[in-house]
């Protein structure tokens, strides 16, 4: 007999199953999804929600895998297109079924014997059976920071970004380096600024593929800009009214990110300040 607690959040090519055009929210289905779950893969469970236990399966290579659930209203939309009008509650257990699954289907080998690995602890942990090796979930630091000197920020944008878009500059966190450490050096390799000192502000899971955004202030100590060209195509120090005016719209001269991104927290809380 069917557990009624228990529901599956379904991801094909890593994207939830989301269901409501004027206010999305995840899309879950009982336990006959189970029989869809792309060969090898197991449910991975994401916790208690009340009474119901909460899991999420992959379901990659179905077609019109919304149909054969018994969602047929629902659709697969890259997560980060709908993070930013789901629920807080929905676009976290998303967030976290991705990440998982995704390292799932990226770690199915153990890296030191070659062997396969099988998922235990409800997906939270993979063990080898041939050197009883156990892995888990990975998770890399990558510091995001918010540029500051008097009355303006510096804001970047990346080659493959539209103008007028800019955002944050960031970078993963080296093996040795501090937090701050990583800030100085990434803002100096891409932007050309000397970094004086650095504020740790806030945090934020991102499961593209496994980032742990750790978002700072940082006090430039020089303006004079030289980009990298290779990871930034333009930087620019930005007023705090023209941050102000983007963060309510658009402008001609600069778009920001959506309110689900760090940067646009540190960028709001910057703008804010004064």
């Amino acid at each position: 007999m069917e557990d009624p607690g228990t529901r599956f959040l379904a991801l094909s090519k890593l994207a939830p199953a989301v269901q409501g055009k004027e206010a999305p929210a995840l899309a879950w289905c009982r336990s006959s999804a189970l029989e869809l779950r792309t060969a090898g893969s197991e449910p991975v469970f994401l916790g208690a929600r009340g009474d119901q236990m909460l899991f999420a399966i992959d379901v990659t290579g179905v077609e019109e895998p919304g149909e054969k659930l018994g969602l047929s209203a629902a659709e697969f939309p890259d997560l980060r297109a709908v993070a930013s009008r789901l629920s807080a509650e929905d676009a976290s257990i998303a967030a976290q079924a991705r990440h998982l699954v995704d390292w799932h289907g990226r770690h199915g080998f153990c890296p030191g014997c070659g062997q396969p690995t099988h998922s235990k602890d409800g997906g939270w942990a993979r063990q080898c059976p041939s050197c009883s090796t156990e892995h888990f979930p990975r998770t890399d630091p990558v510091a995001i920071m918010l540029v500051r000197k008097g009355d303006r920020c510096l804001l970047g944008r990346q080659p493959a970004w539209p103008r007028p878009f800019f955002s944050a500059l960031a970078g993963f966190v080296e093996p040795g380096e501090t937090l701050e450490e990583t800030v100085r050096r990434e803002v100096k390799e891409e932007a050309g600024i000397e970094i004086g000192a650095v504020q740790y502000h806030s945090s934020q899971p991102w499961p593209f593929p496994a980032s742990l955004m750790m978002g700072c202030m940082a006090d430039a100590t020089s303006e004079d800009i030289t980009v990298d060209g290779s990871e930034l195509e333009e930087a620019v120090w930005f007023t705090r009214d023209e941050a102000v005016q983007a963060l309510r719209r658009p402008t001609d001269k600069l778009a920001v990110p959506p309110r689900m991104a760090i940067a646009h927290a540190l960028l709001r809380a910057w703008a804010e300040d004064g």
